[in-house]
């Protein structure tokens, strides 16, 4: 009996979106959430795994970061175990930020593709924001590529992380930006992506 009740609760969406929501106030950064959930989504459909999973995990990636950036993913550590997540989804949103703020290496395709994509996300959104129709509906990777190019241009968004994850994935980065781009036209209008029309 005490068994079943320490079973790690496999958490939904709506959960993972209550904790978002807690602990996130500024659109900006839920939108972030919401663009790294869908291209997480996108790469599990992609590799046969499962995108409920992998897509929550991107949804609380970054639980902490607007309160306690100063404790960036051990405080989530803490918030999602109270919670009841099972430890492979807390290792997942652990790894991500590999070499920063943790010593958990992403082993997990699933966590590959998270520390990939995370910063690439930023890039691709403040991509976005400075062409005249403000859309990744319209967007080309090329475009991306471009600003890439830039060093000045979006400087938080790591770029060595971006090229380290694509080769942890043996993925080519234009590959890795066609795809991540993507992910984020899914759901274009929900993360203030589809322009100004």
């Amino acid at each position: 009996m005490l068994a079943a009740m320490n079973k790690p609760v496999i958490p939904t969406r709506a959960q993972a979106e209550a904790l978002l929501f807690e602990y996130t106030k500024t659109e900006a950064l839920r939108n972030h959430a919401r663009a790294v959930e869908a291209v997480m989504r996108y790469f599990a459909e992609e590799q046969g795994e499962d995108p409920e999973k992998w897509g929550v995990i991107g949804l609380v990636h970054d639980l902490d970061w607007e309160m306690f950036p100063e404790e960036h993913c051990t405080r989530t550590t803490a918030i999602l175990r109270e919670a009841g997540w099972p430890e492979e989804y807390i290792r997942a949103v652990r790894s991500h930020a590999w070499g920063m703020f943790t010593e958990d290496k992403p082993e997990h395709p699933m966590e590959k593709v998270l520390y990939t994509i995370d910063e690439l996300t930023g890039l691709i959104t403040a991509t976005a924001l400075v062409r005249p129709s403000r859309s990744i509906l319209d967007m080309k990777p090329k475009s991306i590529k471009k600003k890439w190019k830039e060093k000045s241009f979006a400087a938080g968004a790591n770029r060595e992380v971006i090229a380290a994850g694509a080769e942890m994935l043996d993925t080519p980065l234009d590959e890795v930006i066609t795809k991540t781009l993507a992910g984020m036209q899914t759901v274009a209008s929900e993360i203030g992506l589809a322009g100004d029309a």
